[in-house]
């Protein structure tokens, strides 16, 4: 199956990107000829096999960072890039086994701080990684522990650093677990960032500090309540909606309503921790039925076999799951629990 990515190069001059007569744009188009390589102003939109666009976005990262810094971008540095790239790409063969190479390709996602590698560590978070790359609008639906947040997070800061999008909005809805927040001191943002602290504490695994500090402070990567989403277009954005099973029918509407031009969401939740008031549904289950056959919309549901925290946590799940029935916020029967 063919996939489209569109890259954005906005941060720098078009034309020192593109090079004259639009010789780098040339050398890309032969150097990738299985691809279909359209530009359009700041925009390249790119269509082919997933391994050929894969190697086009490690490319263009390289080439980007190379005009950035040296201000200068031609076809003989586009070759150079592309012979260490693949010089790179035949020493990693090289010290992995069969096995590590038929893992590697899918698994790494991005390289966090201090060299951490953020992987899909496990089946479900190998195929919410395929449906990001394949639709623009992905559920990922399961228990806590089992990394849909961090995972989704982690293909955000990828696609940020691939000039795919401008920037990232990382959003839960502000809803009490049990707890008051008229009793929390502090300003309207000291009381909220509490429920916003698992965006924080993903980003930071990700990010250097100083770069992630200039990156909020410009906006180019917001983290806020899903009260703060209306009346919004999200365009050029990698919008990530956590905890969506405390999201209500209106705020669930619109939320998926905001989706702009060149937009990818990914909305995690747990059906089984629905934290809203007796009174009100969750919006989740019900845009599970109504969206499940749209196509360009993917599903990924994870299970207790996906927890990746403490071992001891999927006992605590296999045990509260024993005994607990099924109530009016659980996924209704006609919801196929299947991935997409």
């Amino acid at each position: 199956m063919e996939q489209e990515r569109l890259f954005l190069i906005d941060a720098l001059n078009p034309v020192n990107f593109f090079g004259p007569q639009d010789a780098n744009l040339r050398f890309l188009r032969d150097t990738f000829p299985r691809l279909r390589i359209t530009a359009r102003g700041d925009n390249l939109k790119v269509l082919g096999q997933p391994g050929d666009v894969e190697k086009f976005a490690n490319l263009l990262h390289r080439a980007l960072i190379h005009l950035e810094q040296r201000g200068v971008l031609t076809p003989h540095d586009l070759d150079h890039l592309l012979r260490q790239e693949t010089s790179s790409e035949a020493s990693t063969v090289e010290k992995t086994t069969s096995k590590e190479q038929e893992k590697a390709p899918g698994d790494l996602i991005v390289t966090g701080n201090d060299g951490l590698q953020v992987k899909a560590r496990t089946l479900n978070q190998k195929k919410l990684v395929e449906a990001a790359y394949r639709h623009d609008l992905v559920f990922a639906i399961g228990p806590s522990g089992t990394g849909k947040t961090y995972t989704a997070v982690a293909l955000a800061v990828k696609a940020m650093r691939n000039k795919e999008v401008r920037r990232i909005i990382l959003t839960r809805p502000a809803v009490e677990a049990g707890e008051n927040l008229g009793f929390l001191p502090g300003d309207l943002k000291d009381k909220l960032d509490p429920y916003l602290q698992p965006l924080y504490d993903a980003l930071r695994d990700m990010i250097p500090q100083e770069k992630l500090r200039y990156l909020m402070e410009n906006g180019l990567i917001q983290i806020a309540p899903l009260a703060y989403m209306r009346g919004r277009t999200l365009d050029n954005a990698f919008v990530i909606l956590d905890e969506a099973q405390n999201a209500t029918h209106t705020q669930m509407k619109m939320f998926l309503t905001r989706m702009g031009q060149n937009a990818r969401f990914i909305i995690t939740g747990d059906l089984t921790q629905v934290d809203l008031p007796p009174r009100q549904r969750s919006g989740l289950p019900e845009a599970l039925r109504l969206l499940k056959d749209i196509p360009g919309i993917g599903c990924v549901f994870f299970d207790r076999s996906d927890v990746v925290r403490h071992p001891l946590v999927r006992k605590v799940l296999e045990a509260y799951e024993s005994v607990e029935k099924k109530t009016a916020h659980e996924a209704p029967e006609n919801i196929p629990l299947q991935n997409t």
